[in-house]
């Protein structure tokens, strides 16, 4: 049953008022204490960068060189295990490939396969894309969800109870759970996008079986389609989205969670449905939703998509509060380590602009570039005295491909999680061979003590 307002009967309602007040009272902590105990609040050091907290040969983002204490901007670079995105992008895209697979390869064992490896690796993957018997019906049927992150979360976790071996923390069992679910995440979020198109938007229910032959943009597009069908432009754009979440350095606030999650010594479901949950979160995953949402806005708002100055006056009022979400914040645009650039959008940008001709969306897409153009203008002319360049980061473009693509803005972020489940297991993998210690940090407690006082004599 749906717990809502409407289940709490007035007198809880006045109840849960009183707590709530006393939520709020006894939880706001003296901002002035953050400065005084230096505390590296979000793991940030004071010029923005962040707080070093362990090591990894996994992913690097590279957006500035610190040289004699100063932190300089430079092109923003991304590298998964020391080979940068561009070269490994453009290589299989040369041979006229999908990618996604090979990535994983590289991410989870550290070096390129060879076409035997690679062969061998996709197969292995492509029999393993099918749910245990009965998970569908029991597992996701049973209780849909309106929000389909929640659904993956749970379907990690209740991959457990079907898992003859769940706890075996060593790293050859890992490696087996870890493939299984990077093979099978595409199949529950579709079978999750179908149980809640269905028991929540009134549609009519497709349950596709995932084709081992295929890859996984082709099946993820085969399984949420009710015609199963898609083409090869549109399985070659999700497939370089898929390259291009599938890893963001072991900083990231999903990454982190699995190393911390992991250092702790429990399984590997408990481990990544905590990223899921990380990931669900507007600030990481779901950023591309708020894009989308906030361009649909200036697409209403704006009555001359080609008047520049009407939609930098547009985005003056985003930034200053006035209209949206009220926020201040236009989002897909900023990163906390790209600088100059994030290379993740400009490879994106680059096909969506392809897709965009074909789909016949090029006004749409040219919004987006002057978006893109005018949001740095913008944040200089009213952030006076912050010289921080503004730019369009990955969120800000995949949510243009996504909807180009026809895909429901509800499958955002569980399309995210189906790429980044490669860079949770090999962290996870990481933490576990070089790890060691369980992840502790402090807090400091700024509350004086208090004398105990005996029920009676509370007011």
């Amino acid at each position: 049953m749906l717990l809502n307002y409407n289940d709490f009967a007035d007198s809880n309602m006045e109840i849960l008022d009183e707590l709530y007040e006393l939520v709020i009272k006894n939880n706001q902590i003296n901002p002035e204490f953050y400065k005084m105990y230096d505390v590296k609040r979000g793991l940030r050091n004071s010029d923005g960068t962040g707080v070093l907290v362990g090591l990894t040969e996994i992913g690097d983002v590279q957006g500035y060189v610190v040289e004699d204490g100063v932190k300089k901007p430079i092109e923003g670079k991304l590298l998964y295990r020391g080979i940068d995105v561009w070269d490994l992008i453009r290589g299989f895209q040369k041979e006229k490939r999908f990618g996604y697979e090979e990535t994983c390869y590289l991410l989870l064992f550290g070096e390129l396969p060879n076409e035997k490896q690679l062969n061998d690796f996709t197969q292995l993957l492509g029999e393993n894309r099918k749910l245990p018997d009965g998970f569908t019906e029991d597992m996701i049927l049973t209780a849909p969800s309106r929000n389909i992150m929640n659904k993956l979360a749970r379907s990690v976790l209740a991959s457990y109870s079907y898992d003859s071996n769940p706890d075996d923390t060593s790293i050859k069992n890992v490696l087996r759970q870890s493939i299984e679910l990077i093979a099978r995440f595409p199949t529950m979020v579709a079978y999750g996008y179908q149980a809640k198109a269905r028991y929540y938007d009134s549609k009519s229910l497709f349950i596709h079986s995932p084709q081992p032959e295929l890859s996984t943009a082709e099946n993820l597009l085969y399984m949420i389609r009710s015609n199963c069908e898609y083409t090869s432009l549109e399985a070659e754009l999700l497939d370089l989205s898929l390259v291009l979440h599938a890893e963001h350095g072991g900083g990231n606030n999903s990454a982190f969670t699995t190393h911390v999650v992991s250092s702790s010594g429990t399984d590997t479901y408990s481990a990544i449905s905590a990223a899921v949950g990380c990931l669900k979160g507007p600030k990481h995953g779901g950023a591309n939703i708020k894009v989308q949402e906030m361009m649909e806005n200036i697409k209403v708002s704006v009555s001359d998509w080609k008047d520049e100055e009407e939609v930098k006056n547009y985005l003056r009022k985003i930034l200053n509060k006035e209209v949206f979400d009220r926020s201040g914040l236009i989002y897909g645009m900023g990163h906390a380590v790209y600088t100059i650039s994030d290379p993740r959008a400009v490879l994106l940008k680059e096909k969506a602009a392809i897709l965009a001709e074909a789909k016949g969306m090029q006004d749409e897409f040219e919004l987006y570039e002057m978006v893109e153009n005018l949001a740095s203008e913008v944040f200089r002319e009213e952030k006076k005295g912050n010289n921080k360049e503004v730019i369009a980061n990955v969120d800000f473009y995949s949510g243009f491909v996504y909807n180009a693509l026809n895909i429901p803005q509800e499958l955002y972020t569980p399309i995210f999680a189906v790429a980044r489940i490669a860079g949770w297991c090999a962290h996870r993998i990481e933490e576990l061979v070089s790890g060691g210690k369980i992840i502790r940090p402090a807090y400091k407690n700024v509350l004086h003590p208090r004398a105990y006082v005996p029920l009676s004599e509370r007011k």
